[in-house]
Protein backbone atom coordinates (compact mmCIF):
# COMPACT_ATOMS: atom_id res chain seq x y z
CA UNK A 1 0.00 0.00 0.00
CA UNK A 2 1.38 3.38 -1.02
CA UNK A 3 1.69 6.44 1.20
CA UNK A 4 -0.60 9.44 0.52
CA UNK A 5 2.25 11.55 -0.93
CA UNK A 6 3.15 8.75 -3.37
CA UNK A 7 -0.46 8.59 -4.54
CA UNK A 8 -0.48 12.38 -4.97
CA UNK A 9 2.58 12.04 -7.23
CA UNK A 10 0.74 9.47 -9.36
CA UNK A 11 -2.25 11.77 -9.78
CA UNK A 12 -0.09 14.79 -10.62
CA UNK A 13 1.78 12.89 -13.32
CA UNK A 14 -1.47 11.52 -14.67
CA UNK A 15 -2.86 15.06 -14.92
CA UNK A 16 0.25 16.03 -16.90
CA UNK A 17 -0.63 13.40 -19.47
CA UNK A 18 1.75 10.64 -18.41
CA UNK A 19 0.60 7.12 -19.18
CA UNK A 20 0.32 4.45 -16.49
CA UNK A 21 3.31 2.56 -17.87
CA UNK A 22 5.54 5.63 -17.74
CA UNK A 23 4.39 6.56 -14.24
CA UNK A 24 5.00 3.01 -13.01
CA UNK A 25 8.51 3.02 -14.42
CA UNK A 26 9.27 6.45 -12.97
CA UNK A 27 8.05 5.59 -9.44
CA UNK A 28 9.18 1.97 -9.40
CA UNK A 29 5.74 0.46 -8.90
CA UNK A 30 3.47 -1.82 -10.87
CA UNK A 31 1.31 -0.54 -13.69
CA UNK A 32 -1.81 -2.05 -12.12
CA UNK A 33 -1.11 -0.11 -8.91
CA UNK A 34 -1.02 3.12 -10.91
CA UNK A 35 -4.28 2.24 -12.65
CA UNK A 36 -6.00 1.39 -9.36
CA UNK A 37 -5.11 4.71 -7.71
CA UNK A 38 -5.98 6.73 -10.81
CA UNK A 39 -9.37 4.98 -10.97
CA UNK A 40 -9.92 5.62 -7.25
CA UNK A 41 -9.01 9.27 -7.66
CA UNK A 42 -6.72 9.37 -4.65
CA UNK A 43 -5.41 7.58 -1.61
CA UNK A 44 -7.79 5.18 0.10
CA UNK A 45 -7.16 3.57 3.49
CA UNK A 46 -6.84 -0.18 3.66
CA UNK A 47 -10.00 -1.77 4.98
CA UNK A 48 -9.42 -5.06 6.68
CA UNK A 49 -12.18 -7.57 5.94
CA UNK A 50 -14.55 -7.86 8.85
CA UNK A 51 -14.75 -11.38 10.20
CA UNK A 52 -18.02 -12.58 11.63
CA UNK A 53 -17.84 -12.87 15.41
CA UNK A 54 -19.57 -15.39 17.63
CA UNK A 55 -21.56 -12.69 19.45
CA UNK A 56 -22.60 -10.65 16.40
CA UNK A 57 -26.30 -9.87 16.63
CA UNK A 58 -26.44 -10.46 20.38
CA UNK A 59 -25.71 -6.86 21.40
CA UNK A 60 -29.20 -6.11 22.74
CA UNK A 61 -29.35 -9.35 24.70
CA UNK A 62 -25.91 -8.80 26.24
CA UNK A 63 -26.67 -5.22 27.19
CA UNK A 64 -30.03 -6.09 28.76
CA UNK A 65 -28.65 -9.02 30.79
CA UNK A 66 -25.72 -6.96 31.96
CA UNK A 67 -28.10 -4.24 33.11
CA UNK A 68 -30.38 -6.73 34.88
CA UNK A 69 -27.86 -8.79 36.81
CA UNK A 70 -24.55 -8.70 34.93
CA UNK A 71 -25.38 -11.91 33.02
CA UNK A 72 -23.05 -14.89 32.57
CA UNK A 73 -21.79 -17.37 30.01
CA UNK A 74 -24.08 -20.12 31.28
CA UNK A 75 -27.18 -18.13 30.32
CA UNK A 76 -25.65 -17.36 26.94
CA UNK A 77 -25.12 -21.06 26.30
CA UNK A 78 -28.52 -22.14 27.66
CA UNK A 79 -30.65 -19.50 25.91
CA UNK A 80 -28.68 -18.83 22.74
CA UNK A 81 -26.69 -22.01 22.29
CA UNK A 82 -23.50 -19.94 22.05
CA UNK A 83 -20.42 -21.24 23.85
CA UNK A 84 -17.56 -18.76 24.08
CA UNK A 85 -14.75 -17.94 26.48
CA UNK A 86 -15.07 -15.53 29.37
CA UNK A 87 -12.60 -13.22 27.64
CA UNK A 88 -14.81 -13.05 24.56
CA UNK A 89 -17.82 -12.08 26.65
CA UNK A 90 -15.83 -9.48 28.60
CA UNK A 91 -14.65 -7.86 25.36
CA UNK A 92 -18.20 -7.79 24.02
CA UNK A 93 -19.71 -6.11 27.09
CA UNK A 94 -16.84 -3.75 27.91
CA UNK A 95 -18.56 -0.77 26.32
CA UNK A 96 -21.80 -1.54 28.17
CA UNK A 97 -19.94 -1.76 31.49
CA UNK A 98 -18.50 1.68 30.81
CA UNK A 99 -21.99 3.03 30.12
CA UNK A 100 -23.32 1.58 33.37
CA UNK A 101 -20.37 2.98 35.30
CA UNK A 102 -21.00 6.41 33.78
CA UNK A 103 -24.67 6.21 34.77
CA UNK A 104 -23.68 5.26 38.30
CA UNK A 105 -21.27 8.19 38.59
CA UNK A 106 -23.97 10.53 37.33
CA UNK A 107 -26.54 9.33 39.88
CA UNK A 108 -25.28 11.62 42.62
CA UNK A 109 -23.67 14.96 41.89
CA UNK A 110 -21.04 15.90 44.42
CA UNK A 111 -21.00 19.64 45.10
CA UNK A 112 -17.49 20.98 45.48
CA UNK A 113 -16.29 24.55 46.12
CA UNK A 114 -14.54 26.52 43.36
CA UNK A 115 -11.03 25.27 42.61
CA UNK A 116 -11.51 22.09 44.62
CA UNK A 117 -11.91 19.33 42.08
CA UNK A 118 -11.46 18.46 38.41
CA UNK A 119 -12.88 15.19 37.10
CA UNK A 120 -11.26 13.49 34.10
CA UNK A 121 -12.26 10.51 32.04
CA UNK A 122 -12.04 9.00 28.54
CA UNK A 123 -14.84 7.98 26.24
CA UNK A 124 -14.75 6.62 22.72
CA UNK A 125 -16.84 6.64 19.59
CA UNK A 126 -16.60 5.83 15.90
CA UNK A 127 -16.31 8.81 13.58
CA UNK A 128 -16.12 8.98 9.81
CA UNK A 129 -12.96 10.54 8.39
CA UNK A 130 -12.33 10.49 4.67
CA UNK A 131 -15.07 7.93 4.15
CA UNK A 132 -13.57 5.51 6.66
CA UNK A 133 -14.72 4.68 10.19
CA UNK A 134 -12.10 5.62 12.77
CA UNK A 135 -12.28 5.08 16.55
CA UNK A 136 -11.73 8.39 18.35
CA UNK A 137 -10.90 8.59 22.06
CA UNK A 138 -12.34 11.64 23.80
CA UNK A 139 -10.65 13.05 26.88
CA UNK A 140 -13.20 14.93 29.01
CA UNK A 141 -12.31 17.20 31.93
CA UNK A 142 -15.12 18.63 34.08
CA UNK A 143 -14.80 21.21 36.84
CA UNK A 144 -16.65 20.01 39.93
CA UNK A 145 -18.11 23.41 40.83
CA UNK A 146 -19.06 25.09 37.54
CA UNK A 147 -19.43 21.87 35.47
CA UNK A 148 -17.46 23.52 32.68
CA UNK A 149 -16.08 20.98 30.22
CA UNK A 150 -12.89 20.65 28.26
CA UNK A 151 -12.77 17.98 25.55
CA UNK A 152 -9.89 16.77 23.38
CA UNK A 153 -9.75 13.93 20.90
CA UNK A 154 -6.92 11.42 20.66
CA UNK A 155 -6.09 8.34 18.60
CA UNK A 156 -5.52 6.28 21.74
CA UNK A 157 -6.00 6.18 25.51
CA UNK A 158 -2.36 5.84 26.46
CA UNK A 159 -0.69 7.51 29.41
CA UNK A 160 0.68 10.39 27.35
CA UNK A 161 -2.84 11.11 26.09
CA UNK A 162 -4.10 11.38 29.69
CA UNK A 163 -1.27 13.77 30.56
CA UNK A 164 -1.67 15.87 27.38
CA UNK A 165 -5.41 16.15 27.97
CA UNK A 166 -5.01 17.09 31.62
CA UNK A 167 -2.33 19.65 30.84
CA UNK A 168 -4.50 21.25 28.16
CA UNK A 169 -7.43 21.39 30.61
CA UNK A 170 -5.30 23.23 33.19
CA UNK A 171 -4.23 25.73 30.53
CA UNK A 172 -7.80 26.10 29.25
CA UNK A 173 -9.31 26.70 32.68
CA UNK A 174 -6.45 28.97 33.72
CA UNK A 175 -5.60 27.24 37.00
CA UNK A 176 -4.85 24.01 38.82
CA UNK A 177 -7.49 22.38 41.08
CA UNK A 178 -6.65 21.01 44.52
CA UNK A 179 -7.46 17.49 43.40
CA UNK A 180 -8.11 15.54 40.20
CA UNK A 181 -10.68 12.74 40.33
CA UNK A 182 -9.92 9.98 37.84
CA UNK A 183 -11.03 6.51 36.89
CA UNK A 184 -8.94 3.40 37.57
CA UNK A 185 -7.29 3.34 34.15
CA UNK A 186 -4.27 1.05 33.97
CA UNK A 187 -2.20 3.92 32.61
CA UNK A 188 -2.73 5.84 35.87
CA UNK A 189 -3.54 3.38 38.66
CA UNK A 190 -1.35 0.39 39.48
CA UNK A 191 -3.64 -1.06 42.15
CA UNK A 192 -6.88 -0.11 43.91
CA UNK A 193 -8.13 -2.42 46.65
CA UNK A 194 -11.94 -2.47 46.56
CA UNK A 195 -12.16 -3.38 50.26
CA UNK A 196 -9.56 -1.15 51.91
CA UNK A 197 -9.74 1.50 49.14
CA UNK A 198 -5.95 1.63 49.17
CA UNK A 199 -4.67 3.15 45.93
CA UNK A 200 -1.25 2.80 44.32
CA UNK A 201 -0.80 5.38 41.58
CA UNK A 202 1.57 5.07 38.65
CA UNK A 203 4.94 6.70 39.40
CA UNK A 204 4.69 8.99 36.38
CA UNK A 205 1.24 10.18 37.47
CA UNK A 206 2.60 10.89 40.96
CA UNK A 207 5.44 12.93 39.48
CA UNK A 208 3.06 14.71 37.10
CA UNK A 209 0.72 15.62 39.96
CA UNK A 210 3.63 16.89 42.07
CA UNK A 211 4.85 19.04 39.18
CA UNK A 212 1.46 20.68 38.68
CA UNK A 213 0.55 20.79 42.36
CA UNK A 214 -2.64 18.76 42.58
CA UNK A 215 -3.66 15.64 44.52
CA UNK A 216 -4.86 12.64 42.46
CA UNK A 217 -7.92 10.71 43.65
CA UNK A 218 -9.28 7.48 42.19
CA UNK A 219 -12.97 6.61 41.86
CA UNK A 220 -14.16 3.59 43.79
CA UNK A 221 -13.44 0.39 41.80
CA UNK A 222 -16.27 -1.10 39.79
CA UNK A 223 -18.42 -3.36 41.99
CA UNK A 224 -18.64 -7.13 41.78
CA UNK A 225 -21.21 -8.99 39.68
CA UNK A 226 -24.10 -8.54 42.10
CA UNK A 227 -23.41 -5.05 43.35
CA UNK A 228 -25.28 -2.01 42.10
CA UNK A 229 -23.21 1.19 42.08
CA UNK A 230 -25.06 4.35 42.99
CA UNK A 231 -22.47 7.05 43.66
CA UNK A 232 -19.10 8.25 42.46
CA UNK A 233 -17.33 7.86 45.79
CA UNK A 234 -13.55 8.02 45.60
CA UNK A 235 -10.41 7.45 47.58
Amino acid sequence: MLEPDEVSAILRLNELGWGSKRIARELGISRNTVKDYVAAGGWTPYRQPQRKKALDGQESWLKERLRQHHGNRQELAAEKGIIVSLRTVERAVRRYRQELAAEARATVRFETPPGKQLQIDFGERLVEIGGSKVRAYLFVATLGYSRRHHVRSFRNERQESWFDGLESAVVKFGGVPEEVLLDNARALVVEHDAVTRTVVFNDKLTAFAKHWGFRPRACAPEPGPRARPRTASAT
